[in-house]
Parts: C-alpha cells; sequence; structure tokens
C-alpha cells in the first residue's frame, strides 16, 4: 500500500517506519494513525522483515493529536473510510524499536509506549498531556507505563500531564537509552541491525509474546475499555474547551463535575 503521511523502507532486514509530517511536526491525524498500524501489519507479514524502527522527520517524533486541522484526531480511526490493517507495536512478532528523535506528545507518546524498546534525544520534550486538553490517555498507557515507572511515578506523569525531558524519561523507567539527537536513529539502527543480523527470528518472536504476556493484563482488551472511556471524554465539552484554550494559549476554564458527569459504566 501507498502510504501519504509516514514512509516505510526495508533494508537488510529492517523495516523504517517515518512519520512524515514534518512541517506539522509529524502530528498525528486518524490517516497517520491508520497507516501506522497498517505498517505494523505489513512488517509482521513481511518474513524479510526482522526488526522494525519508527522515527519522525524533521526535528520532532510526534507533537500529539492535530488539533489545528480539519482532520483533527479524535481517537479510534476517526473518518478515514479506505480499509487498512490494524496492527499495534505490541501485537506484532517482531522487535519494534522507538527513535524519539524529537518532541514526544499525547499520542505522540503512548504510541511508541507500546514498541519494545525506546531511544530518546536528551533534550526531547515529552508529555502524556492528554488531562490537559480534557482527555483520557489512551493505548493501554494506564497499564504499560506503571509497568515500566512504577506506580507513583506513572501517576504523576499521567493525571499532571507535565512536560519532562529526554533524559528524565530514561530515569524514570520510560525509555531505554538517552543520546545527542542527531545519534538517536543511528544507535536505534544499529541494534536493530544486531537484532536482524545475530537474533534468531522465531525465538525472538516467542520471546515478545512472553514478554507481553507477563505483564498478566489482557491489553486487547484493556484497549478496547479504555477507549470507550477514551471516547467519552472526547465527547466532553471540556474537550472541546481543553483543545480551545490550548490553541488560544491561555488557562482551561473546566466545567465537568465528577458527582454530575463521571461514566457509571
Amino acid at each position: 500500500m501507498k502510504y501519504e503521511q509516514i514512509l516505510y523502507t526495508v533494508t537488510d532486514g529492517i523495516a523504517l517506519v517515518t512519520l512524515n509530517r514534518p512541517e506539522k511536526l509529524n502530528a498525528m491525524t486518524a490517516l497517520m494513525g491508520a497507516e501506522m498500524a497498517d505498517a505494523m501489519a505489513e512488517a509482521d507479514g513481511d518474513d524479510n522483515v526482522r526488526c522494525v524502527v519508527v522515527t519522525g522527520a524533521g526535528r520532532a517524533f510526534c507533537a500529539g493529536a492535530d488539533l489545528g486541522g480539519g482532520d483533527r484526531f479524535a481517537g479510534g480511526w476517526g473518518g478515514v473510510e479506505r480499509e487498512y490493517r490494524r496492527k499495534m507495536p505490541m501485537e506484532i512478532r517482531k522487535p519494534v524499536i522507538a527513535a524519539i528523535n524529537g518532541a514526544a506528545v499525547g499520542a505522540g507518546l503512548t504510541w511508541p509506549l507500546q514498541a519494545d524498546i525506546r531511544y530518546v534525544a536528551h533534550d526531547a520534550k515529552l508529555a502524556f498531556s492528554f488531562v490537559r486538553r480534557g482527555v483520557l490517555p489512551e493505548l493501554a498507557s494506564h497499564v504499560i507505563l506503571p509497568r515500566l515507572a512504577g506506580l507513583s511515578r506513572a501517576s504523576e506523569l499521567l493525571l499532571s500531564g507535565r512536560t519532562f525531558l529526554g533524559d528524565e524519561a530514561v530515569e524514570y523507567g520510560v525509555a531505554t537509552r538517552a543520546f545527542a539527537a542527531a545519534d538517536v536513529l543511528p544507535e536505534a539502527m544499529k541494534l536493530a541491525r544486531d537484532i536482524a543480523t545475530n537474533a534468531a527470528p522465531l525465538p525472538v518472536a516467542i520471546a515478545k509474546q512472553l514478554i507481553w504476556e507477563g505483564t498478566g493484563i489482557d491489553l486487547t482488551e484493556w484497549r478496547k475499555k479504555e477507549g470507550k472511556l477514551f471516547n467519552f471524554t472526547i465527547k466532553h465539552p471540556d474537550s472541546r474547551e481543553g483543545t480551545k484554550a490550548f490553541l488560544e494559549k491561555r488557562a482551561p476554564r473546566w466545567g465537568g463535575s465528577i458527582n454530575r458527569d463521571y461514566p457509571t459504566s
């Protein structure tokens, strides 16, 4: 399939997936999300692919959902009409390395959270900023992040939505290693080449499955539950207020009431 908002190439057993909207800091649209999921399925089904690396074009990895365009990312697959295969990084049978070369915010951080390994730029600005936009974090981040960072640190990051840097991400366990921005992709490709050359694909695939199953959570079912609640927050007026306040560069005026509005199912 020919992609519009990502690049997909395979060289020497490595599938390189590049988010390719550099003029928008690779802000995610429904189309980009669908193409990324399709690229994961493509890599999974190709025996010539031994490892996957995901990065961003230009100076950012992904600045989060595209809140300013007509194709506003609003959970799920949005208004994308074409049929795409749908697999997430945790679901494919190849190691996935996220090369976070710059800013990664919101969906731009929960997506690589599902990768097996994350390399990050020392000074990359990162944030699980959802609650500051009036919506819920998604993509199983409520399960994955506590297992990486511990309950207390995960709570700090998810419940505050604050910005932190790549070095702190390594300290917290959110990322694996930090490098100068220019070195993030080369170092990720170096590891990918090592895996593609020296690691047998079948035991690697089985080991990956066991690692994810070892979390003790059915992540597919969890994403469904989380997605339902994510969509609830997307439809609440606070979601519109959070986006509007962000674009207008002002403090949000939240109207939601826990006692009145909290979902019962």
